[in-house]
């Protein structure tokens, strides 16, 4: 038996057979060009195939994930409109006359370098992702694909390094576990891991040359203590067993909450809901025992596309929801999208600040029309179920009169086309502190209140949450954001309407119990999180 330490970076054990996971790229080998103008376009091509690719990854990670880890794509997109990272690869095109990958690689190298020397183990870890956005660069450039687990068995994954974008990739039915000899706790890849519930040690003390010699091996993984045990002895798997024995009696604790009740202790029923993208998810949604669906984001059918969705498009898509959802609640979140994002038809210019720019419902407003496609289709849908609309980024009452004149107009059309609508409900989301502190005059125009606690964080503390310098200043337990949070409960409570949280704090077992004593009536996290959150709920 072979021991290795590093540091666990999501819990768990595991036995089972290594599969060694590729070894690093090579170099582009170095070449001149007689053609850089030729070049540089050929690298701005590439550019934006790998933006494309991100924006996909991003949209898929937000099911996966959530949206707050879904963000390492769009930090990643970020890297690669780095004014520092193009001009060093445009002055190795025009000036040296090299080939666009190899300026890629040397410029990656060289950013990457620096980041793995700062003391700062934040930044540090930043390293990996300046070297996985500019493989996909390069990828695009050599017409190579992304590496990928080919394995019929699970198994344990032993690689020199991950990237968030492999990682990301990975089918947790597929990986028992992860070790890298690379990585830090705070790296996306470590955080992906998590989320994606994979057991997982980084920074294990094996060589690069280990990878061939222990591929196809038995091995023990300990991810608790950060163990790696090749070759384990009976001892070792006889005292690994118990541990996973203990593991799947605490899952199938878990599995025995499904149909139960979300009650706690004192007799308070809090409902539990899911996100979703798409319709992709509902199964996963039941599966998990979801009570309804909080958030369906709806902007994922606006992205990469040509043009608007259809009303008819869209109908079919909300309705199939609806209709699996059998009478549970399905919450439709209208268009959120802004100038970060995209979607040429919409027509929407660069901004400095898109967070702070033209988007979400100021986008509606503005072009009514496709608002008006969007409400018509939810309307019909409404028919087949239990349908809520929830409207973003509202900062005051002139804007919700805006939108309920809109959607009287909408029903009208319809029932004079003779077309059968239902009744849903109206419902805004809380995610400025303009809206909260104006919630008592919004709570008489709606029928719910449902807090986007990840908007709501950044614009409290003034906070770009994509800005990565800004981390340790970023603070969604703040006093300040939850005393926003307790405001518009009471007044929601006060106007006799219920109040969710949909953000990704709806999922912080820490502060279930502060949200349940404010008086939350709904909390909609990822499905995966569902039944944690019954538990939770239920020792309250």
């Amino acid at each position: 038996m072979e021991t290795y330490s590093g540091s666990g970076v999501s819990g768990g054990a595991v036995i089972g057979k290594i599969f060694a996971f590729g070894k690093e790229e090579g170099a582009p080998e170095k070449k001149v060009v007689a053609d850089a103008d030729g070049e540089f376009k050929r690298l701005q091509a590439a550019l934006a195939q790998a933006k494309e690719e991100l924006e996909q990854l991003y949209q898929d990670a937000v099911v996966q994930v959530g949206e707050e880890n879904a963000r390492i794509f769009e930090i990643h997109q970020m890297m690669l409109e780095d004014l520092d990272y193009l001009e060093s690869i445009e002055r190795l095109i025009k000036k040296e006359k090299l080939t666009a990958e190899y300026s890629v690689f040397v410029t990656a190298e060289f950013f990457s370098g620096t980041f793995a020397e700062m003391d700062d183990e934040y930044m540090k870890a930043r390293s990996i992702d300046v070297l996985d956005v500019s493989k996909r660069v390069i990828r695009k450039l050599t017409g190579t694909s992304e590496k990928c687990l080919e394995s019929a068995d699970a198994v344990i994954i032993l690689a020199d390094d991950l990237t968030p974008s492999e990682t990301i990739h990975l089918d947790p039915s597929k990986v028992l576990a992860f070790v890298t000899r690379k990585g830090s706790s705070n790296s996306h890849t470590a955080i992906l891991a998590r989320s994606l519930n994979i057991p997982a040690i980084v920074n294990v003390n094996f060589s690069p040359e280990s990878l061939d010699v222990f591929d196809g091996r038995e091995a023990a993984v300990d991810a608790v203590s950060g163990r790696f045990y090749v070759d384990p002895d009976e001892q070792t798997k006889q005292s690994m067993a118990a541990f996973i024995k203990q593991q799947n009696l605490d899952l199938q604790a878990l599995d025995a909450l499904k149909g139960k009740e979300n009650i706690t202790t004192d007799g308070r029923t809090i409902r539990i809901f899911a996100n979703i993208g798409g319709r992709e998810d509902v199964e996963n949604v039941l599966e998990n025992d979801a009570g309804g669906i909080g958030l369906f984001r709806s902007e994922f059918f606006y992205l990469g596309r040509q043009e608007a969705p259809s009303e008819e498009e869209q109908f079919a898509h909300y309705k199939e929801v609806v209709e699996r959802m059998a009478g549970r609640q399905v919450i439709i979140r209208t268009l959120d999208i802004g100038a970060d994002k995209r979607v040429d038809y919409l027509g929407l210019q660069e901004e400095e600040n898109p967070a702070l720019g033209f988007r979400a419902i100021r986008i509606c407003l503005h072009q009514p029309e496709i608002f008006r496609t969007q409400l018509r289709a939810i309307y019909r849908a409404s028919v087949f179920g239990n349908v809520g609309v929830m409207f973003p980024m509202i900062t005051s009452v002139e804007e919700v009169l805006r939108i309920k004149e809109i959607v009287r107009e909408v029903r009208e059309e319809l029932i004079s086309e003779r077309i059968p609508i239902g009744n849903p409900e109206l419902g805004i989301m809380i995610e400025t502190p303009a809206a909260a502190l104006i919630s008592d005059e919004l709570a008489k125009e709606v029928d719910f209140f449902s807090v986007g606690t990840n908007d709501l964080t950044q614009y409290t503390l003034a906070i770009d949450r994509q800005n990565e310098k800004l981390s340790e200043f970023y603070d969604p337990h703040h006093r300040g954001v939850l005393m926003l949070i307790e405001m518009a409960c009471k007044n929601a409570h006060q106007n006799g309407i219920w109040i969710g949280i949909c953000g990704e704090l709806a999922g912080d077992l820490e502060l279930t119990k502060t949200f349940v004593d404010m008086g939350i009536d709904e909390l909609s996290v990822s499905p995966a999180k569902v039944l944690l959150l019954r538990k939770a709920v239920r020792t309250l």
